[in-house]
């Protein structure tokens, strides 16, 4: 298949694209105007002139790929909340995914496929529940987010294509994402649960979500909500207990609810205090055999790459 990618420079993307291409896929990266190099023949490398600010692209270089895996967006925890940066997040999801499915959908032969990226965000804080693709939506900033987000994908279906939005948890991986960050206390010694330790964290690692982007790409039973993420979610004490474990060091310092709000604001209580015990269902349901379930397994498959 040709397969166009957006946020093809981030972790994520960059470990999409390497595994699409080792199944022989071409690949054709989204990148702004001034980095595109146009259309490759020959099996080099392809690029496409995407502006998701002008809300421009190429539609010469966008027409017949066979499918779009779209992962573009401002990092979640790239910055405190304020307003400009809850502006970005915004924009840089809803505003340009809109941009980019309004061309598509001019294209003579637009992608048949398109994965689209979200979040477990989109569940809100759930406590002890456990939750599932067919669940409500959460009421917080995030889950607005997500929910405006996961419309914009869905238009992809105006055009024929079989759209799903991937609900993205806790990606564990050696180099990128959250779990780098997470290592710097423990490696100080002074690593703990956040808070009160008791929410729940559903994670799973990037090899398993790569592995879960190319079964959704070629099973056409996938659409609609898909959450990527492990089948054993954990308490934050358990994942801090384990990470403990794992590193050879102490869990002793916990960081108390108070110091985390007032030191991130209301990123600390979107993505360090809200419990989402989600379960991959439809991926278990469409036969999707996890590699990776364990945490104390999946974290020194992790810690042993970096």
């Amino acid at each position: 298949m040709r397969i166009l990618v957006s946020g093809s420079t981030g972790f994520l993307g960059t470990a999409v694209i390497e595994a699409l291409e080792r199944e022989g896929h071409t690949i054709a990266r989204l990148v702004r105007p001034q980095t595109s190099r146009g259309k490759a023949t020959g099996g080099a490398e392809q690029t496409v002139a995407w502006d998701p600010v002008a809300g421009t692209l190429d539609a010469a270089g966008a027409e017949d790929a066979d499918a779009l895996v779209h992962l573009a967006g401002a990092s979640i925890a790239g910055g405190r909340w304020n307003a400009s940066r809850k502006n970005l997040l915004r924009t840089s999801r809803i505003d340009a995914t809109r941009h980019l499915f309004g061309a598509l959908g001019k294209l003579q032969r637009p992608p048949r496929v398109i994965l689209g990226a979200s979040a477990i965000g989109y569940y809100g804080s759930r406590g002890d529940e456990t939750v599932s693709e067919a669940s409500a939506p959460g009421g917080d900033f995030l889950s607005a987010v997500c929910q405006e987000w996961e419309k914009e994908t869905a238009r992809g279906a105006e055009f024929g294509a079989r759209v799903a939005s991937l609900r993205f948890g806790i990606i564990l991986a050696a180099h990128g994402g959250a779990l780098p960050k997470m290592l710097t206390p423990f490696q100080l010694g002074v690593g703990g649960r956040l808070g009160s330790g008791r929410q729940w964290m559903s994670w799973v690692t990037l090899e398993e979500t790569v592995r879960m982007v190319q079964f959704a790409l070629a099973n056409a039973a996938i659409s609609g909500p898909v959450n990527v993420v492990a089948p054993n979610p954990v308490r934050n004490s358990e994942f801090t207990r384990v990470l403990a474990k794992t590193l050879h060091r102490p869990a002793l310092f916990p960081a108390p609810a108070f110091a985390l709000r007032l030191a991130l604001g209301e990123m600390a209580d979107a993505l360090l205090l809200s419990s989402q015990r989600v379960m991959p269902a439809k991926l278990a349901g469409a036969g999707y055999r996890f590699q990776q379930p364990d945490l104390a397994e999946a974290l020194g498959d992790v810690l042993q790459k970096k």
